[in-house]
């Protein structure tokens, strides 16, 4: 569908790519300082189409989650240029964000319904820019089931071609002081062949594909959890190991004393 020009407050236009790589940059500090380690189950990304423009949703469990978002796309899509909708009220206090990639919404009303289809649509033309975002739409443990926001499906209705990729985000504790930082990717979900079907049926049959692509992804990855198996994951970044204070100086010290290597970790003998 034709369009006279791009949105207002185009996040395509506000966007620096210096901006980007020095909040990236912290991102990835932020994580590495606060997780045992940041891990992406195998096999990782799929392989996706050539030219298809591409969006990641995920679910929500976390505030970490932008975060992970921004560490995921810079390991494993480099060469792309992210964007991704957020509440508008808060773009409007952390106005550096339009600076990002991030672009407001208002949450459940027809104005930021439009607006997020709209400015979809803008960033979408271009195959080399891809959409992130947390399609669940509020906070939600990662393991109940929560239906995602039909947002996406419509936008995709709108799109031709385009390919969404599920994306399970969860931070469980394994046995050492930090949580682990987890993300599996699941298959792409591809929009059916739009003749002679009508838009609202297939924005529905989309929806269904997009929930059922997240929760299978999300119950992938639970069950990676539970078995806590690092071999399971690719590592993405090493964390900060041990527990310090006096016990991590006790296990420093036997370890030099029995002439053996020190392993900060307090159960896990592995390496990230």
């Amino acid at each position: 569908m034709p369009r006279a020009g791009p949105p207002a407050d185009d996040p395509v236009a506000l966007r620096s790519p210096r901006m980007c790589r020095f909040f990236a940059g912290v991102m990835r500090r932020q994580m590495a300082r606060s997780f045992r380690a940041v891990r992406l189950l195998r096999p990782g990304l799929p392989a996706l189409p050539e030219g298809a423009p591409t969006v990641v949703y995920s679910n929500h469990p976390s505030w970490w989650d932008p975060a992970f978002h921004i560490v995921l796309t810079t390991t494993f899509l480099p060469r792309h240029t992210t964007f991704g909708p957020i509440d508008a009220e808060a773009l409007e206090r952390y106005g550096f964000m339009k600076r990002i990639g991030l672009f407001g919404v208002e949450p459940g009303s027809r104005a930021g319904a439009a607006r997020f289809l709209e400015v979809g649509r803008h960033v979408l033309a271009d195959p080399a820019r891809t959409l992130w975002m947390t399609a669940q739409g509020t906070f939600a443990d990662p393991r109940a089931a929560v239906p995602i926001r039909a947002g996406l499906a419509h936008l995709m209705a709108r799109v031709p071609g385009t390919v969404a990729v599920p994306l399970a985000l969860e931070y469980p504790f394994w046995g050492e002081k930090r949580p682990e930082a987890l993300a599996a990717f699941g298959a792409p979900v591809a929009a059916p062949p739009s003749k002679d079907v009508p838009r609202a049926v297939r924005t529905r049959n989309l929806q269904a594909a997009l929930q059922r692509g997240l929760d299978e992804t999300m119950e992938r990855l639970s069950a990676a959890a539970r078995e806590r198996d690092p071999a399971a994951f690719e590592p993405v970044l090493g964390g900060r190991r041990g527990v310090g204070g006096v016990y991590g100086a006790w296990k420093r010290v036997t370890a030099r004393a029995a002439g053996r290597a020190h392993d900060p970790d307090h159960i896990m003998d592995h390496t990230t």
